[in-house]
């Protein structure tokens, strides 16, 4: 059941060209440079320091590491974080 409906998920996307991101429930990420990174569509944060941000996702987490991090915004499901990004990779669960 699960596949059929990722299945149909995949097609309703497809067929109206709308972004996967609001059907699939994936994360959108907006990065200018190393200056900040916009996140939308995540389920928490998990970890904040000066040096790491960790957040949740649906299936997994997104890390990102760097220096000089402050959280400019963060709502239910958007976060923008400052400072200088050197990395960022997800860990699926």
């Amino acid at each position: 059941m699960r596949k059929l409906k990722q299945k149909m998920r995949s097609w309703v996307t497809t067929k109206w060209q709308l972004p996967p991101d609001i059907l699939m429930d994936l994360p959108r990420i907006t990065m200018v440079g190393q200056l900040h990174i916009y996140i939308e569509n995540h389920r928490g944060v998990l970890r904040f320091s000066n040096q790491e941000l960790r957040l949740r996702l649906k299936k997994g987490q997104l890390i990102i590491k760097g220096d000089g991090f402050v959280i400019k915004t963060i709502l239910p499901e958007e976060l923008l974080l400052e400072g200088r990004i050197d990395q960022v990779s997800f860990i699926n669960e």
